[in-house]
């Protein structure tokens, strides 16, 4: 599996040109706060690179740690990047996917929200598709305001407009006031 890093450094796209995500061109976001983040990280990745259907490489941001946001007291640290892959099957096909896939990495799923997790994967966009269920959201409801999101999707997808929003990935980060302090760790989860 070959994995792409900083690819928004190395082609110059128009600021003023947007892009729609491509049919099953898939964004999933990589956390973990618990154990040894790296190791649970690559096997996200490892993961995904099973689930990916296209011709292309899988393309993968830098390794990012953030501090974590509406979380229990006392959590730690996480570890975050975002893959996005070609996919297939059906967005609830691959969330169940990756759902079982977080509990035999450890994951409790009786858990409080938020709670420490040794793994976490979330669907951030599935091409142009937009849904508004219980089981699930797209595009993820909260990705608009997380840097740990933003920065790293900015990297591979600087000027993709996501499905119900009007300004680029790029904009979306600059319009930020969180205030999340994010800290490079690694080119690339190796």
């Amino acid at each position: 599996m070959r994995l792409e890093g900083w690819f928004a450094a190395s082609c110059h796209v128009p600021t003023n040109e947007r892009h729609a995500p491509r049919k099953g061109e898939v964004c999933v976001a990589l956390g973990s706060n618990i154990g040894d983040r790296l190791r649970f990280i690559q096997r996200g990745v490892e993961f995904l690179g099973s689930l990916h259907s296209g011709t292309e490489s899988i393309r993968l941001s830098s390794l990012y740690e953030s501090e974590p946001v509406q979380c229990p007291l006392g959590s730690g640290a996480f570890y975050n990047a975002v893959a996005i892959i070609h996919h297939s099957g059906s967005p609830y096909d691959l969330l169940k996917r990756l759902k079982d896939f977080e509990e035999r990495q450890g994951r409790n799923i009786h858990a409080e929200r938020n709670a420490p997790r040794p793994l976490d994967l979330d669907i951030i966009y599935y091409g142009d598709f937009s849904v508004s269920e219980p089981v699930l959201t797209l595009p993820h409801p909260r990705a608009t305001l997380r840097k740990f999101v933003l920065l790293p999707l900015a990297e591979l997808r600087p000027y993709l407009v996501l499905p119900g929003q009007e300004m680029t990935v790029v904009q979306l980060l600059g319009m930020l006031s969180s205030g999340e302090r994010l800290r490079r760790v690694a080119s690339q989860p190796r």
